[in-house]
């Protein structure tokens, strides 16, 4: 039998993307799908001269979001990741060793032209699991 399932949307606060007509996310059943996240802290400002640097901001913000949800960084079982420049691409090696462990999220990584606003390096939107475990 089917049963439907809501999508919620995720509210944060602050939330710097309502005025450029974004969600931050939705849950649906145990699922968390997030927006893509990029370097902002607290006050709005994109912080982070290089990807490592952002890349901790990054997953600063999601863990956050996840966390208010009930889920964790260990509950991702996908992302992707867009970057201005794929030579970085041994730095996107380290990130994921820094924040995944086995086993590691389904992964698309693309290079772009540009992000949002010019101090942008790494962009990562992800999908997540509120109840259940990894496998």
């Amino acid at each position: 039998m089917f049963t439907k399932k809501n999508a919620e949307q995720i509210k944060v606060s602050p939330d710097f993307t309502s005025d450029i007509r974004i969600s931050q996310g939705f849950t649906i059943g145990d699922l968390i799908i997030l927006s893509g996240q990029v370097a902002r802290n607290e006050k709005g400002i994109i912080v982070g001269n290089n990807i490592q640097e952002q890349a901790k901001q990054i997953f600063k913000n999601i863990d956050k979001i996840l966390t208010s949800l009930g889920s964790s960084l260990n509950k991702i079982i996908k992302v992707t990741i867009y970057v201005l420049d794929i030579s970085d691409f041994a730095e996107i090696v380290n990130i994921r060793k820094r924040y995944f462990s086995p086993p590691y999220p389904a992964d698309t990584l693309v290079e772009v032209k540009s992000l949002a606003a010019k101090e942008m390096l790494i962009e990562v939107e992800a999908i997540a699991l509120i109840k259940g475990e990894v496998l």
